[in-house]
């Protein structure tokens, strides 16, 4: 009885160590999901990067991997969006989890099998891309129902730091694991996948949502998402300054070529040159949980995007791993800020009915800037060659956010987050 009081109280005063959101026993599991999920894909990301360039050595091929893991989501997030809505978003989020457990065991055997062809990777990143799009939806409009209002901008930024606290570690031991074998990557992937889809499922349930009487799941009910935006000129200006930020500025997809050609760091520096963005998230992503943005938080989306595009500038031209690792630093730090904002804006505008449309077609803009963004920086560093695919990239962002400031009026008079209110109908 003893030991056993002892141990509530050290769990008491674990908990209330923790900042509020996780004392929540379901968000807690999200939380924990999300970071097994996120390190398990990072490894992923650094082996299928070098093994991929390596059987080429032509960047667009790595170009492409991202073109195929983009090519569904514009075909199947608007379903997804409408299931989301409609379905228990838990269940869809541990089948999204259990579908890519097993990409990672395909990735397994094509590595077993020599590795020596494209075509296996092409395809494993479109079934990628298909669970991306399915499962997104309802993954991103969780956080909203397991917190209050009140925490929910916390709770954001704590999910976002368990992400970027598995992009720092997961490049760097994927790295170190595939010095051993591709195959322990893989394998190593895989179970943090499977560990991810046991936090998932101990989810508490939740009923499923129904349409309203008399509404059919139509054609209006599938672009809800879309008319929302529409109506919402600060969203939209959010998520769509995110997407031209990352498919002009955004270098990770060249990363193995600074690694191998410029760098010549090898596949231990890649997985270290990967952590660099995660550390300045990662260190953005405490402060934002422990101290909100506070005033003028328009603004100070439009120039830490403006600051990305710099710190591009910066590594394009860098020959040194320190200043190169800086320049990254720095641009993971300020992107932390915007996704902030654009998470925080998209949850508190958007009426619950609504969130799986609306983070839908928000994951369009995103993949669109990650997935086709790495599809243009292959393309671009093939024809204009690596560095000067990334220095014009930087500067093209740089000018992007300073045009918003026309473009999207309301978004720059954005003062705190906490007082946006979804748009009149």
């Amino acid at each position: 009885m003893a030991n056993g009081q002892r141990r509530a109280a050290l769990r008491g005063r674990v908990g209330r160590r923790l900042p509020p959101a996780l004392r929540r026993r379901d968000f807690r599991r999200l939380w924990v999901a999300v970071l097994t999920e996120s390190l398990a894909m990072q490894m992923l990301v650094v082996a299928v990067g070098w093994q991929v360039y390596s059987i080429r050595r032509n960047p667009l091929d790595l170009g492409l991997v991202g073109l195929a893991e983009f090519l569904p989501l514009p075909l199947l997030a608007l379903p997804a969006g409408q299931l989301a809505d409609r379905l228990s978003r838990r269940l869809i989020f541990a089948v999204a989890l259990a579908v890519q457990m097993l990409v990672a065991l395909g990735l397994l055997v094509v590595s077993l099998s020599g590795a020596d062809r494209l075509w296996p990777f092409f395809v494993l990143a479109a079934g990628t891309g298909v669970v991306t799009a399915i499962g997104a939806p309802a993954s991103r409009s969780l956080a909203p129902e397991l917190v209050p209002v009140d925490l929910l901008a916390s709770a954001l930024a704590l999910r976002s730091v368990a992400g970027q606290a598995a992009v720092v570690t997961g490049p760097a031991v994927g790295g170190l694991l595939f010095v051993l074998s591709p195959e322990v990557t893989y394998g190593t992937a895989a179970v943090l996948l499977a560990a991810a889809l046991v936090a998932a499922s101990g989810l508490g349930p939740r009923a499923t949502r129904a349409l309203p009487v008399g509404e059919a799941p139509g054609l209006a009910h599938l672009l809800g998402g879309i008319a929302f935006l529409r109506r919402s000129p600060i969203v939209l200006g959010a998520i769509a300054l995110d997407l031209f930020a990352v498919l002009l500025g955004g270098a990770v997809a060249l990363l193995p070529v600074f690694a191998r050609d410029i760098l010549h760091v090898g596949p231990i520096g890649l997985g270290v040159l990967r952590t660099g963005p995660a550390i300045g998230a990662l260190l953005a992503g405490l402060l934002l949980a422990r101290r909100p943005l506070g005033r003028f938080a328009g603004r100070k989306l439009l120039v830490s995007v403006a600051i990305f595009g710099a710190a591009m500038v910066v590594f394009g031209l860098s020959r040194s791993l320190p200043l190169s690792l800086a320049a990254l630093a720095v641009g993971g730090f300020v992107d932390m800020i915007s996704v902030n904002v654009r998470a925080t804006a998209v949850a508190l505008a958007t009426p619950d009915e609504l969130r799986g449309r609306v983070n839908a077609v928000e994951m369009v803009f995103i993949s669109a800037s990650n997935e086709l963004g790495a599809f243009e920086s292959g393309v671009a560093a093939a024809v204009f060659g690596t560095v000067r695919s990334v220095v014009a990239g930087g500067a093209l962002t740089v000018a992007i956010a300073l045009s918003w400031f026309r473009a999207f009026p309301a978004l720059a008079r954005v003062d705190r987050l906490e007082d946006i209110r979804p748009p009149r109908e």
